[in-house]
Formats: C-alpha cells, sequence, structure tokens
C-alpha cells in the first residue's frame, strides 16, 4: 500500500503526526480545537501521543504536534465515520501488521541486542580511558606503601590534581580526621591505621 500518511520509525513503536492525520482527513473543525476533543475519548499523554513544538514552515512561528501511536490514529479514524477514516484505518491496520510479523519483531530485537552492546563497549572504553588515566597515580601510591612512605596533605592533593582545601574537607565529611580545639588536624583513632602519622612542626627560635 502507498503511504498515504507518513510513518516514523525513528521511535520504539511507529508514530504518525496528528496534524497530518487531520489534514488527511479533512476534518472541518481547525486542529487546535479537534484535538483536544479526540483526547477526550480516553487517549493518554506519554502513552497514547506526545506532543511535540515545531517552527512551523509559514509562519514560523512554535508550533504543537502530537506523535500518535499506530492504535490511537486507527481510533481516531473511526471516530470521523468517514470514507477518508475508512481508507486510513485500513492503512493503518497494514502498518500494524507488517509491524508485528516475525521477521520485523526479530529484526527489532536483534537492533536491541545491537545497541546493548554498543553501549558496554563505549561503557568499556571510557573506563579503559579513566584507568589509564588513574594509573600513575595508582602506581604513585603504591610506590608509597611498598616504600613504608607517607605524605603531607598538600603533596597528596596536588597528586591527585584537586585543591588542599577540597583534600581536607573530604577527610573531615568521611570522619578521617578532625580538628582539636587548637586547630590541628588529627586522625580520628579507628581509621588510623597505618593511614596517618602525625609529626609536630619544629619552631627554631
Amino acid at each position: 500500500m502507498n503511504e498515504l500518511i507518513k510513518v516514523d520509525y525513528s521511535r520504539e513503536e511507529p508514530t504518525v503526526s496528528a496534524r497530518e492525520l487531520h489534514k488527511f482527513l479533512e476534518i472541518g473543525t481547525e486542529f487546535r480545537h479537534w484535538f483536544p476533543r479526540m483526547c477526550e475519548y480516553g487517549f493518554t499523554e506519554g502513552i497514547d501521543y506526545t506532543p511535540v513544538i515545531f517552527d512551523h514552515p509559514q509562519n514560523h512561528q512554535p508550533t504543537t504536534d502530537y506523535y500518535l501511536t499506530i492504535p490511537m490514529a486507527k481510533e481516531l479514524c473511526m471516530i470521523q465515520r468517514t470514507e477518508k477514516g475508512k481508507i486510513a484505518r485500513q492503512y493503518f491496520l497494514s502498518i500494524e501488521q507488517a509491524w508485528n510479523t516475525p521477521e520485523m519483531v526479530m529484526s527489532r530485537a536483534l537492533k536491541m541486542a545491537e545497541n546493548h552492546i554498543q553501549s558496554l563497549k563505549l561503557l568499556n572504553s571510557k573506563l579503559s580511558v579513566e584507568n589509564e588515566i588513574m594509573r600513575p597515580r595508582a602506581e604513585y601510591f603504591d610506590d608509597l606503601v611498598e616504600r613504608n612512605l607517607l605524605t603531607n596533605f598538600r603533596d597528596t592533593a596536588k597528586e591527585l590534581k584537586i585543591k588542599v582545601k577540597d583534600f581536607i574537607g573530604f577527610l573531615i565529611d568521611k570522619k578521617y580526621i578532625y580538628r582539636d580545639k587548637k586547630g590541628s588536624l588529627k586522625p580520628y583513632a579507628d581509621k588510623n591505621d597505618g593511614l596517618f602519622e602525625i609529626k609536630e612542626a619544629k619552631n627554631d627560635s
């Protein structure tokens, strides 16, 4: 059957333009009055139809159209009780039947699987890049542990490429360290399993 009304297959299921359907059916009522009245037959936004804004080709003003599911489009055709409505309904029935053939169902399933695989590949690629970025830092800290060396807050923050203030704030928020009455940074006893070593600053006078 020839394409009486353009069908959009870019979404999860086929849809048609409410305005194009209105035009094909040769509805005498203006679209802005007709469509809201059709929605009173029990159709639900987000399920049966989806609003979309586009620039009108004639006046270039923002205009509202609606993507209709094929089942809704069929019902609207029945409601009109016209010869045009009958023709359009038969057209949508053929679209629906073609969409639900075993071949089409399998094709969509394969497409979904392919998209899922691509998503996993992208995620894996992203993780690989992040791993390469973090590798030098991890090796740096592994080396410190192996050599039983410690760094101060400033050097550690610099290696992590964050501000010292933010690094200290993070450690305080996570209850690794706290400030005593003198404002000095001290580790909590339950978190000080070799992570911190207090060194008193020498003040030569």
